[in-house]
Order: C-alpha cells, then sequence, then structure tokens
C-alpha cells in the first residue's frame, strides 16, 4: 500500500487554488461549500475545516480539488443551505497527494447532494508545503482534529436548526480509515507503530519518506498513541482502504460497539497487508466487509485528466496514480463507492421513513 508521499513535494506546484473559479454553469442540484477554522488545543491553533452541505440557488460557482493530475468537483461557494435537517458526517483524508479535504470531494459533494451535511479537517502536516513526516505519523492526533470539527460544526450559524440531532457518523479514506476505525474506539499500539518503519516490508514508499525526512519512530514520544480516542458522539464508522491497520491494538477491536462498515480496493491476495481489513471486521461486531476487486488503492483519487499519466512519469512521481484494478474505470467505481456510503450512511443515520 502506498500513501504517495514521493509526490508531496511537487503538490505546491501542481495543485490548483482550493476553491477555484469554475466557468462553466451551475448543476441543477446544488451543493453549497464553505471554510470554517475549528480550534483545537491540541494542534495550539485552528484547524482549516471545509463544509459541502445541501444547497438552492445563490452563492459562487467553483471547482475543487482540480490539480494537472486529475479533475475537481463543482460546489457553490457559500450558497445558502437548503431548509430541513441532515445528518452529519464527518470525513478524514489520507496523506500525500490525497492529503486534503478538497482531494476527495468527489465522494464529499455527491453525499452533500444525498442529504447530508459533510465536513472535513485539514489534517496538518500531511501534504503540501507544511508537510511533515514526524506529524504524519503522530496517528493519534487525527481523531482529535475530528472531534473539534464536529466541535465547531456543533456551533456553526449556518446549521442551526438544519443538524439532525444525535446522527453523526465518520468516513474515512486510507489513513483517514486508520482514523474512522480510532474514533469508533480502535486503540492504536505505540510499540507497532514505533516499529512500523523498521523494514519496507509494510509500506515502502511512505517509511522511505520518514527515513528521508530524518525521522526515527523508535524516537518519537508517543506516551498518547495508545490513547483512547473514540468519540461518543459519533453512531457509525466507514473506512475505505484503511491504513495503516497493523499499528493497532488487536484486542480493541472487540470493544467496539457502534456498526462500522469496511471496504477494501482490489482482489483477494492483492491488497497489501498494511490495508487488509478482512479479520479487523471479523473482529468488530456490529462491522460489514465488502471488496471492490476492480479498484486498488490509487482508485481514491480523482478521475485522472488525459495525460495525467505521461506527467506523473515525467515528474517522477514513481506510483501509478492513473492505475485501477481491472475492467471498471475510476468513474464507474466511484459511482460504486459513492453508492455504497450513501446506502451505509442513509441506513445508520437517517430517520425511518
Amino acid at each position: 500500500m502506498k500513501l504517495m508521499t514521493k509526490i508531496a513535494a511537487i503538490l505546491c506546484s501542481t495543485i490548483t487554488p482550493m476553491l477555484m473559479v469554475h466557468q462553466s454553469a451551475a448543476a441543477s442540484e446544488f451543493v453549497g461549500v464553505r471554510q470554517i477554522a475549528a480550534p483545537s488545543k491540541e494542534r495550539r491553533g485552528n484547524l482549516a475545516v471545509t463544509l459541502w452541505y445541501p444547497a438552492y440557488g445563490g452563492g459562487k460557482p467553483v471547482t475543487l480539488g482540480e490539480s494537472a493530475f486529475f479533475v475537481g468537483t463543482d460546489a457553490m461557494l457559500e450558497a445558502p443551505i437548503s431548509p430541513g435537517k441532515y445528518p452529519l458526517i464527518v470525513l478524514s483524508h489520507g496523506a500525500g497527494l490525497g492529503g486534503t479535504p478538497q482531494a476527495i470531494s468527489w465522494i464529499a459533494t455527491p453525499l452533500a447532494k444525498q442529504g447530508f451535511i459533510v465536513a472535513a479537517p485539514t489534517h496538518p502536516g500531511n501534504t503540501g508545503a507544511n508537510r511533515s513526516a514526524a506529524e504524519t505519523m503522530k496517528l493519534w492526533l487525527r481523531p482529535a482534529d475530528i472531534s473539534a470539527t464536529l466541535d465547531a460544526v456543533e456551533q456553526q450559524p449556518l446549521f442551526e436548526n438544519h443538524l439532525e440531532d444525535g446522527r453523526v457518523g465518520t468516513l474515512g479514506l486510507s489513513m483517514g480509515g486508520n482514523t474512522a476505525l480510532a474514533l469508533a474506539g480502535a486503540r492504536i499500539d505505540p510499540i507497532r507503530l514505533a516499529s512500523y518503519c523498521d523494514t519496507d516490508a509494510l509500506n515502502p514508499s511512505l517509511c522511505e519518506w520518514v527515513r528521508q525526512s530524518g525521522v526515527n519512530l523508535h524516537a518519537m514520544d508517543m506516551h498518547l498513541a495508545g490513547r483512547n480516542n473514540l468519540d461518543t458522539r459519533i453512531k457509525f464508522a466507514m473506512a475505505i482502504d484503511p491504513a495503516p491497520v497493523d499499528v493497532f491494538q488487536t484486542d480493541s477491536f472487540s470493544k467496539v460497539t457502534i456498526p462500522v462498515e469496511i471496504v477494501n480496493l482490489g482482489k483477494q491476495g492483492a491488497i497489501p497487508q498494511t490495508a487488509l481489513a478482512s479479520g479487523i471486521a471479523k473482529a468488530i461486531s456490529k462491522s460489514t466487509y465488502s471488496m471492490i476487486e476492480d479498484a486498488s488503492h490509487y482508485s481514491m483519487f480523482a478521475e485522472c485528466k488525459p495525460g495525467a499519466t505521461e506527467l506523473a512519469v515525467s515528474e517522477k512521481v514513481g506510483d501509478p496514480i492513473c492505475s485501477d484494478g481491472g475492467r471498471l474505470s475510476r468513474l464507474e467505481i466511484h459511482k460504486r463507492l459513492i453508492a455504497m456510503a450513501t446506502e451505509a450512511f442513509s441506513r445508520a443515520l437517517k430517520p425511518a421513513l
């Protein structure tokens, strides 16, 4: 499993501004988007949080997540929210190329269209100019980012009388999947995390970056790594290709009490061990596990633009960022993941009709 850390250095020059003005006509189904700040005592500052929500006419057309490699997703900047109450999904992004909320707008925007408010913080240090191998490997801080985001959303004037009380779920992709499992009650094993990069067997791309950055995981202060990050406000969790899953305390999964849905991308035997979550699903009492065999870990990125494969080669990216696992296109894989997420969160969070 590769987390795209090799290409983080080129992101600043290839990713367009986070909310790039888009000239095409707005779609008939509107999604509003805006940013807020979430105070974080643990990060000693504010987290940048992106919000998506059901909206009607108004706002400024924007495109999120577009880069030299990837197609962006349209939304309406600061559009008014549609009348009604909506469940909340707090979303956790991955590291490297997937290390921003905007990079996973392809799944956040459709969920908002389906009647959810979606909120995603930018986990500090995961990508871009401020990337940091040390901060990225502090996995125990990510769940706290989500909890701080939840605090801020609950106090957001825009959503006054628009949040369904007690109906909160979390969705995580890649390293964000690790975060989602931690929010559900799984706990990191500090010894396993400290030894994660002793060899390249588990995650060569990530661990090469860690070593090149001069980070010694054995020397890192991990006295908080094994803490309980359970957030009891979260009633359902979904993790897509969660990684790393092999740094948790094995017995902690049996203590997870909320429903959890886990999706792996790839064929049996081809999923990297550090992302393979079938065993974890068996250990969680209320879990559902599925696979999309015609997908790969790279399928969590947005659709590639024409020529992106060649550009990646010329930029010495080193990873097949536009490669999926089989006969399905990335658009088809995304449609399947969006349908799975919509069905799962609707079942778990929306009031019965």
